[in-house]
């Protein structure tokens, strides 16, 4: 198992979860590695992935859970599906709205309850010197932490259990889409859809954004 970026930022996102958070929407799920850490803070998580694998992985995943809540997986394409309004106090996108138009964020932002948190860790494509220089950046450090992925892999394959993951089923491969938008597009974009979301570049080819909707919102 390869390091993974996303992975890596799980805590970074978990920390803008509202406190009292009941209802949770991960969006993009993949084999619910995210949505599981959610449904383990006692969040009821709805998670949606367009991919048939990997919503069979997530649910193989959870069932290995033994008794432990976990997420309600459902197969879906986010844009051709009708939510619930002001209803989730917590969504989340990891490295899935390049997957599909940004536009898709308002339909988001409608489905959160008042005082409700979005939060995208999202890709962007390279098109300015200062995105060439973080991209630089992230290589020494991507090299270092590959290094001690595969470490641990090495003391796994010892152990007889390399041609699993980390929680003992066999890996898939989520699809992989090149992101079309810049970051200064996904800026403009931003303020126009998500009013007062902050947005920051991180390490690793991501930027994360961060939108709560007013409580006062009707």
């Amino acid at each position: 198992m390869a390091f993974d970026h996303n992975d890596h930022y799980h805590r970074l996102v978990l920390r803008h979860v509202p406190g009292g958070c009941r209802t949770a929407l991960d969006v993009g799920c993949g084999t619910g590695g995210f949505a599981r850490r959610l449904a383990d803070r006692g969040i009821a998580v709805d998670a949606v992935d367009p991919a048939t694998e990997m919503i069979e992985a997530a649910r193989a995943r959870s069932e290995r859970r033994g008794g432990r809540p976990g997420p309600r997986y459902r197969q879906a394409d986010i844009t051709r599906t009708e939510l619930p309004g002001k209803h989730y106090d917590f969504i989340s996108c990891l490295a899935s709205i390049h997957h599909m138009p940004f536009g898709t964020v308002a339909e988001l932002r409608d489905a959160l309850a008042p005082g409700g948190a979005l939060v995208i860790l999202g890709c962007y494509r390279e098109t300015s010197p200062v995105d060439r220089a973080w991209s630089l950046a992230a290589v020494p450090a991507n090299a270092v932490a590959r290094l001690a992925v595969r470490a641990a892999e090495t003391i796994r394959a010892a152990g007889g259990s390399a041609a699993h993951g980390p929680e003992g089923v066999r890996s898939v491969r989520a699809p992989v889409r090149q992101p079309a938008m810049s970051l200064a597009a996904i800026r403009r974009e931003t303020s126009e859809l998500l009013p007062d979301a902050t947005l920051r570049r991180l390490l690793f080819w991501r930027y994360l954004l961060v939108f709560r909707k007013s409580n006062s919102s009707r």
